[in-house]
């Protein structure tokens, strides 16, 4: 069994000081920094940074060091702070429609142990992949949704994500957009994916535009969900190569894969708590 570890993620204007006053914080309270990583935007002179270490024979109770960070470090140099514990899993809500590639991918390296995260529910606005929920054994909630019950539908889907204490929610190809109460209700919590044709190839069949259009790259993109469609911080974006021996067919095949990938590499930067969202963007600690 490895020892619990708190993590922390900040930032704050940038000032001299700022890494020894922090490192010096966990060293003089009998903590074993286990990973640090730090970064400056110059342009912002921002200071970001993460750091770990372990919580055995620290002698902060865990319950109060975010307070005594706050009170001694915090305040003091306007930092924005998170700070999570190892030993605590996230809970990971999987929002579906039809399509099944994204949500085969993440139960596989669920079940497979490579995520330290628990997913209590999966919840989708159709039937047709309730069986991969009984596969999995997780509970699965269809909330049919149109014009006239879109409102009340998610009022419903957030009481569920309420009584199961979920963390973060991912989009696993689900075909609704998500309302502003749902995301503020989330902030920087709900994860997307789509292909990297937006906006150049919108509509339902972007891969057949973009196979019209002869591309020779397609992509895929993650990011967080802000108000602004398909606009939010971006986690991670991957490419492959297209040539014009490629069908349609091909397009398609390929286009999900990197969906899979990308993803699914979001997801777990998510869960490893490697995040740090300034502004509109990210910084992605390795």
């Amino acid at each position: 069994m490895k020892e619990e570890a708190a993590q922390l993620l900040l930032y704050c204007p940038d000032k001299q000081g700022i890494l020894a006053e922090v490192t010096d914080f966990i060293t003089v309270n009998k903590g074993n920094i286990i990973y640090l990583d730090q970064y400056v935007d110059h342009a912002e002179n921002v200071f970001f940074m993460r750091i770990s270490w372990d919580l055995d024979g620290f002698l902060i109770p865990k319950e109060k060091i975010e307070d005594y960070f706050n009170t001694l470090y915090a305040q003091k140099y306007q930092m924005t702070f998170r700070l999570y514990f190892s030993g605590t899993k996230p809970k990971m809500a999987i929002f579906v429609s039809k399509m099944s590639h994204c949500l085969y991918d993440m139960l596989a390296r669920y079940t497979a142990g490579e995520w330290n995260v628990e997913i209590p529910l999966i919840i989708s606005n159709h039937p047709e992949l309730e069986h991969i929920g009984r596969r999995f054994d997780i509970p699965f909630y269809v909330f049919p949704i149109n014009k006239e019950n879109k409102e009340e539908q998610e009022r419903a889907e957030m009481e569920l994500l309420a009584k199961h204490q979920v963390n973060f929610i991912v989009l696993a190809r689900y075909m609704q957009i998500i309302s502003e109460r749902m995301i503020e209700a989330f902030p920087n919590r709900i994860i997307n994916i789509h292909h990297s044709f937006l906006p150049a190839f919108i509509g339902a069949k972007p891969y057949h535009a973009a196979f019209e259009r002869g591309v020779k790259i397609i992509g895929a993109t993650s990011h967080y969900v802000t108000t602004e469609l398909d606009a939010g911080p971006i986690i991670e974006q991957e490419i492959v190569r297209i040539t014009h021996k490629d069908t349609i067919a091909d397009l398609v095949n390929k286009g999900k894969d990197l969906e899979k990938i990308v993803l699914s590499r979001a997801v777990q930067k998510h869960i490893e708590r490697k995040v740090l969202v300034y502004k509109n963007k990210t910084v992605i600690f390795n």
